[in-house]
């Protein structure tokens, strides 16, 4: 008899920090015989994630920038780090670094990222507090493909939640991130099934008729 099962997909993560939605993702996958987590990789020295990480029993590497004489010098060297995990898909999980166009393209329709603004609005840094005072009454937090421009990849996910009359900066931005715990993992979840891609055209395709379970409401 033939084996058909297919091998899982494998992803590695950036992360810089604590990693929470990293923290997300790694718990869903260990759930999981069609994703693994092949790594963890800060840019930061002793990070809680990579910490975390490692206790899960998933590798971690820590690349510093100050061992390298230039931010393209860095990125080729990471480049080589995570391609030698083989990684159907390179996951930017707070990955506080703007990467250079050579690394997005060698891993071009492979590599994600989730920022906290529901896109096109709010690209950058600060969006919470941004939300804030434009006074929006929704806001939230976007899945996309990454491309060599920040922020304007292609959009696969959006949650949306309300903006309080009380919010402050850091209220919003706490109900904003238990919405990417959600829908992050959803994304890769849908990676690993083969139902979300893009087509030549960079455009997100669904292999099945998904598209309303990527709306949450928090």
């Amino acid at each position: 008899m033939v084996n058909t099962k297919q091998a899982p997909k494998r992803v590695v993560i950036l992360i810089s920090g604590r990693g929470s939605n990293m923290q997300a993702i790694v718990k869903m996958a260990s759930q999981r015989d069609d994703i693994e987590i092949v790594a963890v990789i800060s840019h930061k020295a002793e990070s809680a994630g990579c910490a975390w990480a490692a206790e899960q029993g998933v590798a971690t590497a820590e690349l510093l920038p100050k061992a390298y004489s230039s931010r393209e010098a860095y990125d080729e060297a990471l480049l080589a780090l995570v391609d030698s995990y083989q990684p159907d898909y390179v996951i930017l999980a707070g990955f506080m670094r703007i990467l250079t166009a050579p690394f997005v393209d060698y891993f071009q329709h492979r590599i994600l990222n989730i920022h906290p603004s529901l896109l096109p609005s709010f690209t950058g840094l600060d969006t919470h507090e941004r939300a804030l005072q434009e006074g929006v009454k929704a806001h939230g937090c976007t899945v996309h493909f990454v491309t060599p421009i920040l922020d304007v990849g292609p959009i696969v996910a959006q949650a949306v939640v309300p903006v309080l009359a009380d919010d402050n900066a850091d209220s919003l931005a706490a109900r904003v991130l238990t919405m990417e715990h959600k829908i992050y993992p959803a994304v890769v979840d849908y990676l690993a099934r083969g139902i979300v891609s893009l087509d030549a055209q960079n455009r997100v395709i669904f292999s099945e008729d998904a598209q309303t379970l990527f709306v949450y409401q928090g």
